[in-house]
């Protein structure tokens, strides 16, 4: 499953704003760490304002902040918000032709059920989750070892395994 950008851009969004409580972050602050067009990060920063995530404040010293703890904050809510939809093949649209093979063909039940796998996963982590707040230092503790936690997949229960 892939995320769309505009996914990908609210959740780094939240992690940013997650890393640094109690101080107001701009839209060029976000974008500079990531490499990302501060227009299309307006349009993210919009939307959470208008779900009630994030907390705008206007003016010469305004920013954003996280309206919510970060334990408060479900990724998977967050994800199934962002994304228009999870179609995994052609059959999950209903406004599309049917399909030849929809009475002998099971694709469209194991997808959905992967689906819900995926979301289900997503659903058990939180914004609080996807950083490391230090005691007392406020900065994101991302970056040092790349990828996912460790904990974060040992409490997750995600287990990799290749095709053989």
């Amino acid at each position: 499953m892939r995320l769309t950008a505009y996914t990908d851009y609210t959740l780094r969004t939240l992690i940013h704003l997650a890393g640094q409580p109690g101080r107001l972050v701009t839209i060029q602050d976000i974008a500079s760490q990531h490499g990302i067009s501060k227009n299309h990060l307006m349009k993210v920063v919009y939307q959470l304002g208008l779900t009630g995530l994030v907390q705008t404040v206007r003016g010469r010293n305004g920013g954003l902040r996280l309206a919510k703890a970060p334990e408060d904050i479900s990724v998977g809510a967050v994800v199934r918000h962002t994304e228009n939809d999870f179609y995994m093949a052609a059959c999950f649209d209903a406004a599309r032709e049917v399909c030849p093979y929809a009475s002998c063909c099971g694709l469209k039940g194991l997808l959905g059920q992967a689906t819900a796998a995926y979301l289900g996963v997503l659903d058990r982590a939180t914004l609080a989750d996807l950083v490391a707040m230090p005691g007392g230092g406020g900065g994101l503790g991302l970056g040092q070892g790349g990828g996912v936690p460790m904990q974060l997949l040992q409490r997750l229960d995600v287990t990799t395994s290749s095709f053989g």
